[in-house]
Parts: structure tokens; sequence; C-alpha cells
């Protein structure tokens, strides 16, 4: 009888290692705690974001998840990261889709990621503006104001961005409006707030999640956003073309859920779930509206098909912008 045992457990041992893989961990999934890869630096707006996700799936997957702020070159430090980590789950990525899968095809000459290829698809949760700011104590209330500046510096004004969404989304005013600005890009949005307040710099475009506590808090006064609609936290801030800037196009970034290339099916899955159940909390709901981002719900299969249909967009956004790779 005893060794009747011990022939069957070696016989169950033997056809484990048979198992196609990931299926076991799949089913357990998670075993242990989950790194959420962070593009930007801790304490901004899209780490705060990328936060209360984590936090949230932490409660509903029932381990803790941590997040690991990775902040550098537009997001594709970060982006890459996850690109290369193990396909198990354990790795996931919060991001401004939009920017670091969408738009970076086309600011860089080369990603060290490609956006379809390296990863499977999660789903979306939500859609912002990115909004041009400057320094409350100028005397520009208008686009009209900052552009009648911008000419009088004859070339040499200048903006701040960390994010591709902004440099877009700078660019195409500068082409739209007719203006002549260069371009300064930061690493983080603390640096780029100094610049800013210091007069190194004329005007910045950054998320409106960020935005909304800056122009709240008085030290920022915001003049148009990219979206083709008003944000709701921000409806005094009227869009590029209620503001007079004619056929500035509607820059709606995105925030979606990733994950590597090659993770198993049953996991990315579950994560949908966990995710979409976070969308359609109230708190979360409220959360979203206090950053002025609206909660954008999906699935896996919709962002699958979403993000080529971006890639096309944002790459006429950047020529019509005349943004050139580096």
């Amino acid at each position: 009888m005893t060794l009747d045992r011990r022939t069957l457990l070696g016989a169950a041992l033997l056809g484990s290692l048979f198992l196609p893989a990931g299926s076991a961990s799949a089913q357990d999934y998670p075993v242990r705690d989950i790194v959420s890869i962070c593009d930007f630096p801790a304490g901004t707006g899209a780490d705060v974001v990328v936060r209360y996700f984590s936090d949230k799936l932490s409660q509903l997957a029932g381990k803790p998840v941590v997040v690991d702020n990775k902040p550098g070159a537009l997001g594709m430090i970060a982006t890459n990261t996850v690109a290369k980590a193990r396909p198990d789950g354990y790795t996931i990525h919060i991001t401004p889709g939009s920017s670091t899968m969408a738009a970076a095809v086309h600011i860089f000459k080369k990603l060290p990621y490609d956006p379809i290829k390296d990863f499977v698809p999660v789903t979306t949760i939500g859609r912002l503006g990115f909004v041009l700011m400057v320094d409350a104590r100028q005397p520009f209330r208008t686009i009209a104001d900052l552009s009648a500046h911008i000419r009088s510096k004859n070339g040499k004004a200048s903006f701040g961005v960390v994010a591709s969404s902004g440099v877009i989304g700078g660019e195409m005013y500068k082409q739209r409006a007719g203006l002549q600005f260069n371009r300064a890009q930061y690493k983080e949005v603390t640096t780029m707030m100094n610049d800013l307040l210091a007069g190194s710099t004329d005007f910045i475009l950054n998320d409106s999640s960020w935005a909304v506590e800056m122009i709240r808090s008085n030290k920022l006064r915001g003049l148009a956003v990219t979206s083709g609609h008003r944000i709701g936290a921000l409806a005094d801030v009227p869009t590029f073309e209620e503001a007079g800037v004619k056929g500035y196009p509607d820059l709606s970034p995105w925030w979606a859920v990733y994950v590597p290339a090659k993770t198993p099916q049953p996991v990315v899955d579950k994560l949908e779930g966990w995710f979409n159940q976070i969308v359609a909390m109230e708190e979360t709901k409220k959360f979203l509206l206090n950053i002025a981002t609206d909660p954008w719900p999906g699935n896996a299969k919709m962002l699958a098909d979403l993000l080529p249909r971006e890639i096309q967009a944002w790459g006429e956004y950047t020529r019509l912008a005349g943004i050139e790779p580096q």
C-alpha cells in the first residue's frame, strides 16, 4: 500500500512537469508581491494615479502591490523595464499609454521595446487632457496674451515638458498659432516647475491630474487644455480651439494597464477583472474627477484594437506638429 502511494505521488510529480508553463501559478495567482512600475517620480500626478490603482489592486488581489518608480526618457525607462520583466503577472505597468505606447513610437528614432509585440494589454482605465500653464504671477490671462509674449521674444521663448503627449501638445500649439519657441525636455516635474517659476521657461504642458492641484493652489494658471472638450475639474480652462488656436486636434491622452508579452491568459483575465472593478468603484470615480480624469473602463481586446489606431493617430499629430524623432 505504501509503495502504491509512493508510486502515485511520483507519477503525479512527474506529470506536473508536463503542465503548460505558468498554469499552476496562474491558478493560484497571486502568491507573492506584485511590482507596479511607474514612469514618473514619486509625488507627481502620474505617481498618484499609479499608487491609487496599485493600492486598490492590492486589496482585491490579497497581496501587496509595490510601486517602483523608474522616471526618465518620457517614460521609456519604466516601460522598457516592464517589457524585459518575467511574464508571470508579478510585474505590471499602469501607464499613460497614449504617451509611452503610442506617441513614443514617433518621438524616438528607436525604442528599446515594441509596444505591440512586447506587451499584453489588460484594459483601459481613464482619459484626460494636457494643460498649458504659466506662472500665476505673470500677467498672461489668455492664450492670445501668451502668444503675443512669445512673439516679442523673437524665437527665444521656450516651454517645458516631461511626457510625449506634452511634446506633441506644445509643438501643435506652435504650428497652429504660427509661433517660434524652443522645447526644454525634463526628466521630472519638480525641476520643470522650478524653472518655470524662475523664469527660465515661459510655459509648460503637463497632464491635468498634476495641473489641478497647481492651479487650485494659485501657483500656476491654466490657459488651455489639449482635449476637445473642457475638463470637469478645470471647467474655467478653455480648449485650445475655444482659446483661438484654430484647427487644434483633440489630444486626449489615456491610461491603461499592460503586462509583459507571454503572460498567461488566466492572469491577464484576473487583472482585467480587478481593474474594471476598481474603475467601477464610486471612490475611484470621485478620485478621478478630483484629478481631472474621466473613468474609461475597457478590456484586453478593446485595448489591443485601440493601440494600432492610436499609434497611427499620434503619428499624424507628430507630423502635423513638425516633430522630428530624437
